[in-house]
């Protein structure tokens, strides 16, 4: 452990709950053991990587093989898309999806719940003023246990209204994408993005069979992965987020990524993403705070 992990593990560790370790390079890794889970969260980017409740499979998924590295983005996990989704409105050489993911985020408290759920609240490190140039920091509370509870806040300090588009680009862990069904976004209008970009009705539950990148507008009802395989329903309930992107690259894309672990890797996870993306950015004035709110359950 370097100095850093050290400090760490005294200003907010949490004996028998909460440790922070170096990962190589001093990447820093932060792992919970509670009594109802265990997850484990990249100090970049806020990075939420795994989240097991105990006694089940895990939730969330992580590709086995990916890199843990500075500046980098991690394949798998929940990444923090903020302060835009998708490519930057005017600035084609921005990074897609922001910059919130690949910079350090500072840890401003933990602590253990009553109910023996951890708590852990951070605030993004670096905001790249030559990329995002308003004073509007963005803030990530988690709360860990039987359910997993994330809140990410976009703060307005500045004097103008500005435009933030944000993501909780969710990977979740499934049996086969190919025998699952997603539920609660029968009669939405999404932007199909596979192909020339054609807006489209979803008539009925969602089922995979080929590539799927599409953005549901105007939806706010909880949506719910049904899994047979793992007999098991994972609930997605959200507050603040207007659009919801369901994606799987299937198979040739998988094989271009090259960091899925394997050929048929994109098999066993679909992102369920809740946004506010497309025509569904958020418009916030002075002194606004923006909440995008999710809580994850198995069912």
């Amino acid at each position: 452990m370097n100095a850093k992990g050290t400090t760490l593990n005294d200003d907010f560790g949490i004996e028998g709950q909460l440790a922070f370790r170096d990962a190589g390079d001093g990447f820093i890794v932060i792992d919970i053991d509670n009594s109802h889970c265990t997850a484990s969260i990249a100090m970049q980017g806020a990075h939420l990587m795994t989240w097991t409740p105990k006694g089940e499979q895990p939730v969330i998924w992580m590709s086995p093989v990916a890199k843990l590295g500075h500046g980098n983005s991690i394949r798998g996990g929940v990444p923090i898309c903020w302060p835009w989704f998708g490519a930057h409105a005017t600035e084609p050489s921005f990074s897609g999806h922001g910059f919130a993911r690949t910079v350090p985020w500072e840890v401003t408290s933990t602590s253990a719940l009553e109910d023996g759920c951890t708590l852990i609240s951070f605030r993004i490190g670096d905001v790249k003023k030559d990329q995002w140039p308003h004073q509007a920091p963005a803030e990530m509370q988690m709360i860990i246990g039987h359910y997993l509870e994330m809140q990410l806040s976009t703060e307005n300090q500045g004097d103008e209204t500005i435009t933030v588009g944000d993501a909780l680009h969710t990977y979740f862990s499934v049996s086969d994408v190919s025998k699952i069904a997603i539920n609660g976004l029968d009669g939405c209008d999404y932007l199909d993005k596979v192909g020339p970009a054609a807006r489209r009705n979803q008539q009925g539950d969602i089922t995979i069979g080929s590539e799927v990148d599409r953005i549901y507008f105007d939806q706010g009802q909880d949506v719910v992965i049904k899994d047979p395989g793992l007999d098991r329903e994972i609930r997605i309930e959200k507050l603040g987020s207007h659009s919801t992107i369901v994606w799987n690259p299937w198979i040739e894309k998988c094989l271009k990524m090259g960091d899925f672990g394997s050929d048929d890797g994109y098999l066993g996870m679909v992102c369920v993403e809740s946004a506010n993306a497309a025509e569904d950015v958020v418009q916030l004035a002075p002194g606004q705070t923006h909440n995008l709110w999710v809580r994850y359950t198995v069912e």
